[in-house]
């Protein structure tokens, strides 16, 4: 009869076996995910390509230009519950391209709600006096009035969520799948 740590030692062997198959299910799923929801566009450069998803790690501007990219961030942020940030950078971005000064208006309210209002739904993590300002630019907002804080919410994704994500398991599992898929064409 095996020992009491052989056998923890055996267990863990098998953990980390079924955590390996598991991830590697995991990746070919959420590769499936991702290319389900982008398939409307048949040609092969829409398609996830290995070579793209390598390039999402040579900087959080990258990996956000990408749909592929920004979809695959939201979707791990949203894992670890702390997508308030890239969901107020993507709302910062489309608030930007508003021109009626009512809709700007409407808008910033909204905005200055869902995440800059102590307490609010989805608050984002600024200075009280970058969320004062903006609390009385709101009042007659203007395109850049939420600027201070999307700079701030970019710097906390790049110094924390994005470096994270490169090391997940669902970045590595996609890199490792796209990887083995592109050794099995050529």
């Amino acid at each position: 009869m095996p020992s009491p740590t052989a056998q923890r030692l055996n267990t863990h062997f098998i953990m980390d076996r079924e955590d390996r198959k598991r991830n590697k299910n995991i990746g070919k799923n959420f590769m499936c995910r991702l290319q389900c929801m982008f398939s409307h566009t048949s040609s092969s450069e829409s398609r996830l390509s290995l070579e793209d998803t390598q390039q999402w790690s040579q900087s959080l501007e990258r990996l956000l230009e990408s749909k592929y990219g920004l979809a695959t961030f939201r979707n791990f942020l949203k894992s670890e519950y702390s997508d308030e940030n890239i969901e107020f950078w993507l709302t910062c971005e489309d608030y930007k391209k508003i021109k009626s000064s009512f809709r700007m208006s409407s808008r910033a309210k909204k905005i200055y709600e869902q995440f800059i209002k102590a307490e609010s739904p989805k608050e984002i993590n600024i200075d009280y006096h970058t969320r004062e300002q903006i609390k009385r630019s709101v009042k007659t907002p203007t395109m850049h009035c939420f600027n201070d804080a999307q700079k701030i919410v970019y710097g906390l994704m790049e110094r924390d969520s994005y470096p994270r994500f490169l090391r997940s398991d669902v970045y590595r599992t996609l890199l490792e799948n796209l990887a083995a898929a592109d050794a099995t064409k050529g």
